[in-house]
């Protein structure tokens, strides 16, 4: 994907990037306990699936926000258009694979392909799909754990790709809630970018539409 530079010197955030991109670990993160309430009634009315329909949400949220469209690409800043999202796939013998799609499309496109590309993800063999990886958002889940706080694995050196993960929803006094961790390179963003987006998740679930 395409991506425009951004001009370090008239960057507002150019101390924080040049301070934050030479940490071994420059990354953010925190966890907030989402109401899905409505949102999961949508889903259950409409028989959709539930990851699916959440990841829609979250990508596009994502995408909504400006620093968590920006990367680091030879030392510099850098803004993409959009980002896609890659989600990690359990594969039948325990293991996972990656699959790759575009939230920002309509939601009509968008659940055809991710139904067709999540089951093809199954049967690659190769854990990467094959592709840039530098515009990605890297989302996986544990549906296994209600969990209130989680550390994400990071490579070294440092990238700068959000990640974004949820884990298993609870029902609690006619709520219905889950953990959404958010963690990102601090030096492109920071605690208000990351407010930022669980507020635009809970607009692009109140407005979800199938």
């Amino acid at each position: 994907m395409e991506y425009r530079k951004i001009d370090l010197e008239t960057f507002p955030r150019k101390a924080h990037f040049e301070y934050f991109k030479t940490l071994a670990n420059p990354y953010a993160g925190g966890t907030v306990e989402v109401d899905i309430t409505d949102f999961i009634q949508k889903v259950k009315r409409e028989k959709l699936p539930f990851f699916l329909s959440f990841l829609y949400c979250a990508g596009r949220a994502a995408n909504m926000v400006a620093e968590l469209r920006q990367r680091i690409d030879g030392g510099v800043p850098v803004e993409f258009a959009s980002c896609d999202t890659s989600h990690t796939v359990m594969k039948a013998d325990g293991t996972y694979g990656y699959c790759r799609l575009n939230c920002m499309q309509p939601f009509e496109e968008y659940i055809s392909q991710a139904v067709a590309k999540q089951e093809k993800a199954k049967e690659e063999a190769d854990l990467e799909d094959g592709e840039d990886g530098l515009s990605l958002l890297f989302v996986s889940t544990l549906p296994w754990l209600h969990y209130t706080s989680l550390q994400q694995p990071t490579p070294i050196p440092a990238d700068s790709n959000p990640r974004i993960t949820w884990g298993q929803y609870a029902a609690n006094d006619e709520k219905v809630t889950m953990p959404v961790t958010l963690l990102v390179n601090h030096a492109l963003a920071d605690g208000s970018h990351m407010a930022q987006f669980f507020e635009e998740l809970s607009r692009q679930m109140e407005g979800f539409k199938a």
